[in-house]
């Protein structure tokens, strides 16, 4: 049986397979076409629809919003406005223009100005330059500007420019638009939206160190006489008073240095010590050098520094106000300590003080304080009292000085205060001495350009002295 031939096997179906192949590939292939819905559609209108008309309405609106903010003139707000448009000037009103620009309108010859039909009023103007005299623009030196604009209107126009006989061209106004004398009339009527407020501007007042300062307390003054420092229970005992005297004399030693190193030791009472400890006291201070250097027997003492500086401080005050004083109080020898301070070769006062200090105006503080410095020092120079200081230390203050219980120093030891203020100078060893008082004696105030703590506290304005207040 003979065997079948396959149909694309021969050459030929070969070929005729392969054009139509070619053809096929060469045709473009037909799509689907996509249709829109009607609902669709219809929908697509009526958003585009409603877009036009918002567009429309915010034109509208953008052109008469831009129509109120045009520049116009004021003065036109008052000018009633005419229901009808007349092509005529009034001739009154061309009167008042002539005299406003060009002067006087008796001999000037006014040209006929043609009626301008709708059309011809948007032709375009004849170029001229318009030139006013300058009596117009001395007379009228706050005129609109718009002028200009008047000047070159169209020859037919209705702002057609007069010519008088001099030679000069009068501008005539233009008459404002309905939209720029609504304008003019809200500037007018409506108050401003937000009033304008002043701004509040702070003064600069100079820094007051008991506000701005930190640590330092707000000092008040009061006027009133301050009692005794020395309570009766911190006076002597006039037994103690001379065993005192008798045990430090057989020793040969200050009866102040042992006063103070008792005090120094924590013993406050009227009667600090027995007699048997006051010679044993007194005998260990000979044998430590005190009659040679007192500060060092006191250190040997205890073997502290702080401890021989309050003793030494103590022994200081002690021969200042004297043995009595500390036996019937500081106000019952305050006649005595003005008089030895006015005697005292070391202490400078000027004239003025010596005053304060012979009349009582002086607090016994104050006096007791300068014995004090003169036995710390040597020599202490006083500048300022009671007279001679203002009545005021700052606005709605009355200074401690117009009662008596503050006084400056200027010098101490023979160095001035001024240019002495350095850390380890003469004013930081004035001021640690003054803060090393007893406490019945401590100032409230002590002001230089050093703060060392406790009531003491730097101002620029003292540069040149301390001061000390009670």
């Amino acid at each position: 049986m003979p065997q079948g031939r396959h149909l694309f096997r021969t050459t030929k179906s070969r070929l005729l397979l392969a054009a139509a192949l070619g053809v096929l590939g060469v045709m473009p292939a037909r799509r689907r076409k996509n249709r829109i819905a009607p609902r669709r559609l219809a929908a697509t209108l009526a958003f585009a629809t409603l877009f036009f008309a918002g567009a429309a309405f915010s034109a509208g609106a953008g052109n008469t919003v831009t129509q109120l903010l045009e520049p116009g003139d004021e003065s036109a707000v008052l000018a009633p406005e005419s229901a009808t448009t007349s092509t005529e000037e009034d001739p009154a009103a061309d009167s008042e223009a002539g005299r406003r620009v060009g002067g006087p309108t008796d001999d000037a010859e006014e040209a006929p100005a043609a009626e301008a039909s709708p059309a011809e009023a948007f032709d375009l103007p004849v170029e001229a330059t318009p030139v006013l005299s300058a009596d117009s623009s001395v007379s009228n030196p706050g005129s609109d500007g718009n002028a200009w604009r008047a000047a070159a209107a169209p020859a037919g126009s209705k702002e057609a420019t007069l010519a008088p006989k001099d030679g000069t061209f009068i501008a005539r106004k233009k008459q404002p638009s309905k939209w720029v004398i609504r304008q003019n009339a809200f500037r007018r009527s409506a108050p401003p939206v937000l009033a304008p407020r002043p701004l509040a501007v702070r003064e600069l007042s100079e820094r007051d160190p008991e506000v701005d300062e930190p640590g330092v307390s707000a000092t008040i003054w009061l006027n009133r006489t301050l009692p005794d420092p020395t309570p009766p229970s911190r006076r002597l005992k006039p037994s103690f008073a001379r065993q005192l005297s008798r045990a430090s004399a057989g020793a040969s030693v200050d009866w102040a240095l042992v006063l103070g190193v008792l005090r120094a030791s924590g013993e406050r009472g009227s009667v600090p010590a027995s007699p048997a400890r006051l010679r044993t006291l007194s005998n260990r201070l000979a044998k430590l050098g005190a009659r040679r250097n007192p500060w060092s027997a006191a250190l040997a003492l205890e073997g502290r520094t702080s401890f021989a500086d309050r003793a030494i401080a103590l022994q200081r005050y002690n021969r200042a106000v004297g043995l009595r004083a500390l036996v019937k109080g500081l106000e019952w020898a305050k006649p005595r300590i003005a008089q030895r301070i006015l005697q005292d070769a070391r202490i400078s006062i000027y004239p003025g003080g010596q005053v304060d200090i012979q009349t009582g105006r002086t607090d016994i503080r104050i006096l007791v304080l300068v014995r004090y410095l003169a036995e710390a020092h040597g020599t202490v120079t006083l500048s300022s009292l009671t007279t001679g200081h203002r009545l005021y230390s700052r606005p709605g203050v009355i200074s401690a000085h117009s009662y008596g219980l503050a006084v400056d120093v200027a010098a101490l030891g023979g160095l001035s205060i001024m240019g002495n203020s350095a850390p380890g100078g003469r004013t930081e060893e004035g001021v640690r001495n003054i803060l090393l008082l007893p406490a019945e004696l401590q100032p409230r105030q002590v002001i230089s350009l050093l703060g060392m703590g406790g009531p003491s506290f730097p101002m620029g304005n003292h540069d040149d002295h301390i001061h000390v207040g009670y």
